[in-house]
């Protein structure tokens, strides 16, 4: 194993006492490979980067991922601490994104594929299906000072089995919704004393979820899109002395939103909101509360926000939210911060390599992907606190004035670290402009960038 810096040591700490000593040895020299790798993230690629490639006990570096006796769950909350250590100011709601991504692989020994819808090259008239395997990932929506916005941090991915294979197994069946559930009351466990506000697309506008986010002992505020057709009520009224039957649940039914956008009576108020480039946007927005309610499922009292475009660039749209004491510009800035975690989805892809790893056990696989989720997550950090107080550096050209770093920075950061630190680079006395390169290490950056495409 290779010196590493000692900022990086430090970020390592968290991690070690989760597996046995030999097991985060081969851990460590996987997480190093991963990050050096520049294409596929597979186990071979990382042991050929850190050259390894001659080691003729490479099977055990598979047995980490296939057979070794660790926990995601335990290390996506030492993440999940690493990250609010270091990142979090203490003063604001801790702000959540939840959504789910298909990862595209085929093969027959890849039991939990299924056949879903590809959000990346379907539209709104054109559907395109993939085999794949689906992940519910949650990410933290925190600020980095030195990228000047808002990132969304992957700390817990899951595996959400399709239907089939837990058909063909006597299992039962668990919705997107379900999943989220259960990663909702985990997050809570975590923590349990900060107030918390989770995101999410229209897909977890669903009653069941909703109610069970605001009936928890610690309501966890739940933001999503709103249905333009949404039933709608008044509370309940207050019950009559004497008055029998059963208690009412809601109230009078409400004009829907697709309505009210129709009534010339509707009042709207011009805000001024913060928008998916940066920049405060005008918006038209009427707001109220009232109770969502449908046959046979819970009760939900939520805020809603009708928000239309004075410059008709886009279409009406509605957004709700379970504490009815948020402000409607809030919830808007809030609800806009769900677009990080597609632009997440699409880093890991583009620089962690998801979706070129080859794994077939099915431990294998239910590690492997949330592994590099989180090693976003864990490189941001790396960034974050190597410059150490320095001047973030950003690649930039002539023809590409770039005033800001994105994560194609942060992990060139990571990796020049990482490479200084692998071997010696020795300065020669008469020449400072010139370093002496040992033979092994400039065998392993050579073959690294003959084979990157």
């Amino acid at each position: 194993m290779p010196t590493l810096p000692e900022a990086i040591i430090s970020l390592l700490g968290p991690f070690a006492i989760l597996f046995h000593a030999n097991t985060w040895t081969k851990a460590q020299v996987l997480l190093v490979g991963a990050i050096l790798s520049p294409g596929k993230r597979t186990v071979t690629s990382a042991l050929r980067v850190m050259g390894l490639s001659g080691d003729g006990n490479f099977a055990r570096y598979h047995h980490v991922l296939n057979r070794a006796s660790w926990s995601s769950l335990k290390l996506s909350r030492a993440l999940l601490y690493l990250l609010l250590r270091h990142l979090d100011a203490g003063a604001k709601p801790l702000v959540f994104g939840i959504d789910e991504t298909v990862e595209r692989r085929r093969g027959k020994r890849i039991s939990a594929k299924g056949i879903y819808r590809d959000g990346v090259r379907s539209s709104g008239s054109h559907f395109v299906k993939t085999s794949g395997l689906r992940w519910i990932s949650l990410m933290w929506l925190a600020p980095i000072p030195w990228a000047g916005r808002v990132w969304a941090m992957p700390f817990l991915t899951v595996l959400a089995p399709s239907e089939r294979y837990n058909q063909q197994r006597g299992h039962r069946h668990k919705k997107l919704t379900d999943w989220a559930r259960q990663i909702v009351l985990q997050l809570r466990r975590w923590l349990p004393n900060r107030p918390l506000v989770l995101v999410a697309d229209s897909s977890y506008a669903v009653l069941d979820l909703l109610h069970f986010c605001q009936s928890m002992a610690s309501p966890v505020t739940f933001i999503t899109r709103l249905r333009l057709d949404a039933g709608l009520y008044q509370p309940a009224p207050p019950r009559r002395p004497g008055q029998n039957g059963r208690p009412r649940v809601k109230g009078k039914r409400l004009p829907t939103l697709k309505q009210l956008l129709e009534y010339p009576e509707t009042a709207w108020d011009r805000v001024s909101a913060g928008w998916y480039d940066g920049s405060q946007r005008t918006l038209e927005i009427a707001s109220h509360t009232a109770v969502w309610y449908h046959s046979g499922k819970p009760l939900v009292p939520i805020r809603w926000v009708l928000i239309r475009d004075p410059l008709g660039e886009f279409r009406p749209q509605a957004l709700l939210c379970t504490d009815l004491n948020v402000v409607p510009t809030q919830i808007i800035e809030w609800f806009v911060l769900r677009w990080q975690l597609e632009v997440t989805f699409q880093e890991v892809r583009a620089h962690l390599g998801v979706e070129t790893q080859r794994q077939w056990s099915d431990l294998a696989i239910a590690r492997t992907t949330p592994a590099l989720f989180g090693l976003f997550s864990w490189v941001t950090l790396a960034a974050h606190i190597l410059p150490g107080g320095q001047q973030f550096p950003v690649r930039s050209a002539a023809w590409y004035a770039k005033s800001l770093p994105t994560f194609a920075d942060a992990i060139a950061l990571v990796r020049q670290r990482l490479w200084l630190a692998s071997d010696t680079f020795y300065a020669s006395p008469p020449q400072t402009d010139t370093l002496k390169v040992p033979a092994s290490l400039f065998n392993r950056l050579v073959d690294s960038l003959s084979y990157a495409a």
